[in-house]
């Protein structure tokens, strides 16, 4: 993996915490999560007519990627509704990279060094270890709702990165794939808001339009830049770096959000660092 990727896939990691603090930080978790879905959907919206766009190739990926992501983002907002985000969100995205591993060897042919095995085993040991120490858990008070539903979201968040790590690479147009999908995403979940909740919304987006320009921005970027690196480095490689978002979801967690982030998982954080820098040389 080449600096740059490495690069700008640390980038994509701490928007897509930065986003994911604004869901977690919002009074209503469904209504916040629209709000952010709605953004993105705006801004790529506005910015389609001016890129190259996807070949025809790849929009059955793009449309079934869509439903995935439809289900993802109405389980985010489930999950910040019962539990804290710093014990449900490195769970659900720790236990992605394997599964995305093990699979994009099978379905994409993909070949993995044994050094890229290591660091993607080492990196979601690291993110597993802060949201299942016995400690982290007591402290956090997470709901066994909320870790269930954490451990079927990485299924879901395993599911789209394997679609759109295929679909990206046929479509010739990284950007425009990415920002496709955010459109026709945010349709369904307007749609939904529009229909049951018009009232609160309106208030909600007009109370807070500036943090959805911030989640919405933070989620477009962030899987456009993933999406990216996807066409230059293994799909498997990428979304184990990309799941480093929890380090800086701790940070924000803490600081930001006020939960209680202990030093137990010092030690969770160094596994990760060390995970990332043989992941960066493989």
């Amino acid at each position: 993996m080449s600096l740059t990727v490495f690069a700008v896939v640390l980038l994509a990691a701490f928007l897509h915490a930065a986003w994911n603090a604004v869901v977690k930080g919002g009074g209503d978790k469904m209504l916040s999560t629209v709000m952010v879905a709605m953004a993105a959907g705006l801004l790529a919206a506005v910015a389609l007519p001016a890129l190259p766009q996807p070949a025809p190739v790849s929009w059955p990926f793009i449309a079934a990627s869509v439903g995935v992501h439809v289900v993802y983002f109405a389980l985010v907002a489930r999950i910040y509704h019962v539990a804290d985000m710093s014990q449900t969100y490195p769970l659900m995205r720790g236990s992605a990279p394997l599964l995305v591993a093990v699979a994009s060897v099978a379905w994409l042919g993909e070949h993995l060094s044994a050094l890229a095995w290591c660091g993607i085993a080492v990196i979601s040991a690291g993110i597993l270890a802060m949201a299942v120490l016995p400690a982290a858990r007591a402290r956090t008070g997470a709901s066994r709702e909320g870790i269930w539903l954490a451990l079927l979201n990485a299924v879901v968040i395993a599911g789209y990165t394997l679609i759109d790590g295929t679909g990206v690479r046929r479509s010739g147009a990284p950007v425009a794939y990415a920002f496709w999908i955010f459109v026709l995403t945010a349709l369904p979940l307007a749609a939904w808001a529009l229909m049951s909740r018009r009232a609160a919304l309106a208030g909600y987006v007009r109370c807070n339009w500036v943090f959805a320009l911030v989640g919405g921005g933070g989620t477009l970027a962030s899987y456009g830049l993933s999406l990216w690196a996807m066409t230059r480095a293994p799909v498997a490689s990428v979304a184990a770096l990309r799941e480093t978002s929890i380090l800086f979801g701790a940070l924000i967690s803490g600081l930001l959000l006020k939960e209680r982030v202990g030093p137990a998982r010092l030690g969770a954080a160094c596994l990760i660092a060390a995970g990332v820098a043989t992941l960066r040389f493989a």
